[in-house]
């Protein structure tokens, strides 16, 4: 995993630089997203892996899925990723840019994971709390887990807030032990 990052980050920061240039951000972004789900999807993945087929059939098959999204910088970007043999790198390199994107809009991404769901009132409550706590707009996602029991987990970059009820179980048990 790491690998990939280190292979698509070059890519993903050269397409953030010329889209910031241009200011074409959501246009690539869309793009690119269309262009990650295309190569996740197992059977173009056959397609673009096999020798068989041209560089041009595959090309063909992409930008006839893009449609116009298909812009000029786009097409050449698929077709340096397509000679350079990177075509599957192209989920990482959309998920970079959207960091690299979200950076520079001064956003950064939470993942909150709780036993029960959260009401909107507690959800605003906690974005607002998070964007105090870290100066930055927050975006959350909120995803149930029951093997919480209760409370709630918050990964937020490298960081972790573990208010869980399964997480004060651990720490308690781990103090016991030592």
């Amino acid at each position: 995993m790491a690998e990939l990052i280190t292979v698509a980050r070059p890519y993903a920061e050269a397409v953030y630089s010329l889209a910031t240039e241009q200011q074409t951000q959501s246009k690539w972004s869309e793009a690119l997203a269309w262009l990650a789900a295309m190569v996740a999807n197992p059977d173009v993945t056959q397609v673009v892996t096999n020798p068989k087929h041209t560089a041009q059939e595959i090309e063909a098959l992409l930008f006839d899925v893009l449609g116009d999204k298909a812009t000029d910088e786009v097409r050449n970007f698929v077709v340096a990723l397509i000679e350079n043999r990177r075509l599957t790198l192209l989920p990482e390199i959309a998920a970079q840019f959207e960091v690299l994107k979200a950076q520079a809009e001064g956003v950064i991404d939470a993942t909150v994971e709780t036993a029960f769901a959260l009401t909107d009132a507690q959800q605003a409550e906690l974005t607002a709390s998070l964007s105090h706590k870290y100066a930055k707009s927050v975006r959350i996602v909120v995803r149930e887990v029951p093997e919480l029991i209760g409370g709630v987990r918050i990964l937020i970059g490298d960081d972790v807030i573990d208010a869980s009820v399964s997480g004060k179980l651990q720490a308690m048990a781990a103090s016991l032990k030592n």
